[in-house]
């Protein structure tokens, strides 16, 4: 481990190397002047080096021009330096001395005239520090690095798996290729094809009243209750995220469709019951956007996705419990 030394008075400097090389440190710097400290730590990049050039400093107080004081204060407030262990050393050993000196960030003091014995001590001690504090900083890049790594593959695996872990409906990416597919196969039979997009009014209060717990539970039997509701096996209800939902409705035109709308809130509304009751009820409702299109007529999907999602948002600005229908997917 590098140490680097910084006084202005030469033999100073050469006393501190030669009883750090006696004890076997051989990466030793010197420098005459808190500047030319400041200029090395700069010039060998310490902050960026995968292999820190410097481990720790001892520094003289009583320097010409910037002291140890002020170095040692410019030193702890560069991020990539101040990890680095200062052990400050001056003829001054009084009480205001080594206030000034720790306020600035000093890890250690050792009055003059320096004593082997009591230096070797303080250095292994500060070097034993700066290297518990690297393992720390690289156990905690590690971390960092593996919870990124983490957050990317659980985003992949949910991209991935076509179904919604908490209500075992398929997911968002089953309803994306759904609706490629069920769009392609109504283009080549000239059929109608709607879509139904759902939300849960204010379901956000719902969890606020009842806990989290519940609100699991609710959007369980909402996709239940869905499920429920269609009648044939090409039709496709998917939970798109939180309380949103959405059906994809085959060879179905706006009316038919319709009637399941108005199936899946009476569903909800049979649900209701079960958590309206008592001072912190709230009834469960639905906001719903139908659109249909017939793809054969030069129809565009997104714009049906568009539609049916901005019929379900009107449909809860009216005030939620209602069906919107979309009347131009153009």
């Amino acid at each position: 481990m590098a140490i680097l030394i910084v006084d202005d008075i030469p033999v100073n400097l050469m006393l501190l190397e030669e009883m750090l090389q006696h004890e076997g440190y051989a990466d030793i710097y010197c420098v005459r002047s808190g500047q030319e400290a400041l200029e090395m730590l700069a010039t060998t990049e310490v902050a960026e080096a995968e292999e820190r050039r410097v481990d720790l400093i001892l520094m003289d107080v009583m320097m010409p021009g910037m002291d140890g004081i002020e170095t040692c204060q410019r030193i702890k407030e560069q991020d990539g330096l101040r990890d680095i262990p200062v052990i400050m050393v001056s003829v001054r050993d009084d009480d205001e001395a080594l206030a000034q000196a720790f306020a600035m960030g000093a890890t250690d003091y050792i009055v003059k005239p320096v004593r082997e014995i009591e230096l070797l001590a303080r250095v292994r001690a500060a070097l034993r520090l700066k290297r518990e504090t690297d393992q720390r900083k690289a156990r905690e890049r590690e971390l960092v690095e593996l919870t990124r790594q983490m957050e990317m593959i659980n985003q992949h695996l949910m991209h991935m798996v076509p179904r919604d872990s908490l209500t075992v409906m398929d997911n968002r990416r089953y309803f994306d290729e759904t609706l490629v597919r069920e769009w392609n196969r109504s283009r080549r039979k000239a059929a109608p094809l709607s879509l139904l997009m759902m939300d849960l009014d204010d379901f956000k209060k719902f969890n606020e009243l009842h806990g989290r717990d519940k609100g699991d539970e609710c959007l369980r039997k909402v996709a239940d209750a869905m499920n429920g509701v269609l009648k044939r096996a090409g039709d496709t209800v998917v939970r798109c995220e939180g309380e949103e939902f959405a059906i994809v409705l085959a060879n179905t035109p706006s009316e038919g469709a319709l009637v399941v709308a108005h199936e899946f809130l009476e569903q909800i509304a049979a649900l209701s019951g079960s958590y309206a009751g008592g001072q912190t009820g709230q009834a469960l409702t639905a906001s719903v956007g139908l659109a249909t299109a017939e793809p054969c007529r030069g129809s565009d999907m997104q714009s049906l996705i568009i539609a049916a999602d901005g019929a379900r948002y009107l449909a809860k600005v009216e005030g939620g419990n209602r069906i919107m229908v979309a009347h131009d997917c153009r």
